[in-house]
């Protein structure tokens, strides 16, 4: 009977616990990577548990790595966990450095870097000040390079951890069974290197290099509701995010803490906006060149863009912005401009006009850029004349030749019944029809 099933016969809890004390039996050194989530901070607070049971003077050290734009109520949790585990635990890595992290809200500018000192202005938050902060010009890592994407880091803290230490090292990590399956299936693969034949452990591997350090995952094969009945069993803090997710409708399974610009960023994004509505204009700020504020300033859904383009964007990448800005509070109006850009496109594809020097060989990749300072922009093809109707949320693209449409007034009644009275304001648009419109239906 394979260890996988034996661990079937106890409770989740009991097994976790053996895991934790023959780790700390078998390892010189332990230290525990730390978000702030509720896995991690279940994880820490039980490692805990059993080195005060245990009673031998062990300690554990703590990575965590601040990526600037946290909600404040994971910062509080990183606090309280350090503070009640003062008693047990070594050393505190809590790293404030410019990493490189992935931004899925924008194809303009893919990565973003936390804490990048040339944009000071821009974060989110003040740098804690605690004494085991550490910073891009006060930390140990001789690996460390500004702009390191995360994952490189955090491999490169393995190697550095193991060769700061003597013996062997383990390297706590919170991964739970129902999280996701594909990462649960790697931690059980025949081909994975293991210590003492442990399927809850896998040897950290860099550069083709086996070091000797050993990830372990203490609580694999714990669910979420494994690890909400710890919490309630034993009365331990939380992070309050949750339930401030759960209050707005998320279910426990979905509910987590994630940096705000990631794959999931539109999800992320829309936390950030209902839990902390204080950070949420900082935050879009934080990734752009274009300042957000002033795109958001409005008082509806369809008002006016109060916005002029950067000097470093095209006017093609500044109508991608545009879109991508709508995107983030109404996909549905997103995809309603993108198809009218669209036609607006296959349009001029197929047209040909003497008077602006346009003919109908020309193709997507001849659309001009700018739009001729002598020429009227409704009677030629220009990205700007695009990013013109964007910025003016011109709701029935009349700015690209469109007219009001069945169609069209029917997206708008399926938008106000998304968005209620936050769609639109009569008077925060200059278009008769859509003022006539928000009269009569809002």
């Amino acid at each position: 009977m394979s260890e996988l099933k034996n661990y079937q016969e106890k409770n989740v809890l009991e097994a976790a616990r053996e895991r934790i004390h023959y780790t700390f039996d078998e390892f010189d050194h332990v230290y525990l990577s730390v978000s702030g989530g509720k896995d991690s901070s279940v994880q820490m607070q039980l490692v805990r548990q059993v080195l005060e049971e245990r009673d031998r003077s062990e300690t554990f050290d703590v990575l965590f790595v601040d990526l600037e734009a946290q909600y404040k109520a994971t910062i509080k949790q990183m606090e309280t966990l350090i503070e009640n585990s003062e008693h047990v635990l070594g050393d505190v890595y809590w790293c404030c450095l410019p990493l490189s992290l992935r931004n899925a809200v924008s194809q303009i500018q893919p990565t973003w870097t936390c804490w990048n000192p040339a944009e000071r202005e821009k974060w989110v938050r003040e740098m804690p000040d605690y004494d085991y902060i550490l910073t891009a010009d006060d930390n140990p890592f001789d690996f460390f390079e500004e702009e390191m994407e995360f994952e490189h880091f955090v491999d490169e803290f393995g190697r550095w951890y193991a060769e700061q230490h003597d013996g062997l090292s383990a390297s706590g990590i919170a991964i739970r069974s129902d999280e996701s399956l594909n990462r649960f299936r790697s931690l059980t693969s025949d081909t994975k290197q293991r210590y003492g034949g442990k399927n809850w452990t896998t040897q950290l591997q860099v550069d083709d290099e086996y070091l000797d350090v050993y990830n372990v995952y203490f609580i694999y094969d714990w669910r979420t509701e494994d690890i909400w009945g710890y919490v309630s069993k034993y009365d331990l803090p939380y992070n309050d995010v949750y339930e401030q997710m759960w209050k707005n409708g998320m279910s426990i399974h979905d509910a987590r803490i994630c940096q705000p610009f990631g794959d999931d960023q539109r999800n992320g994004l829309d936390q950030f906006r209902r839990i902390e509505p204080e950070t949420w204009e900082k935050l879009l700020n934080r990734v752009s060149g274009v300042n957000f504020g002033n795109i958001y300033a409005r008082t509806s859904l369809l008002g006016e863009f109060s916005s002029e383009k950067p000097d470093h964007l095209s006017w093609e990448e500044y109508a991608v912005f545009l879109l991508e800005s709508v995107g983030l509070y109404s996909p549905e109006l997103r995809d309603h401009y993108t198809d009218k850009i669209t036609g607006f496109i296959d349009w001029y594809e197929d047209a040909e006009y003497e008077d602006t020097g346009w003919t109908e060989e020309m193709g997507l990749e001849d659309f001009p850029d700018a739009h001729p300072d002598d020429l009227p922009k409704k009677g030629y093809p220009s990205w700007e004349r695009i990013a013109w109707a964007l910025e003016r949320n011109d709701f029935w693209m009349k700015r690209l030749g469109f007219n009001q449409t069945k169609g069209g007034r029917e997206k708008l009644e399926m938008l106000r019944e998304q968005y209620g009275e936050s769609l639109i304001d009569p008077s925060a648009t200059d278009d008769k029809h859509l003022g006539e419109w928000a009269e009569n239906n809002v």
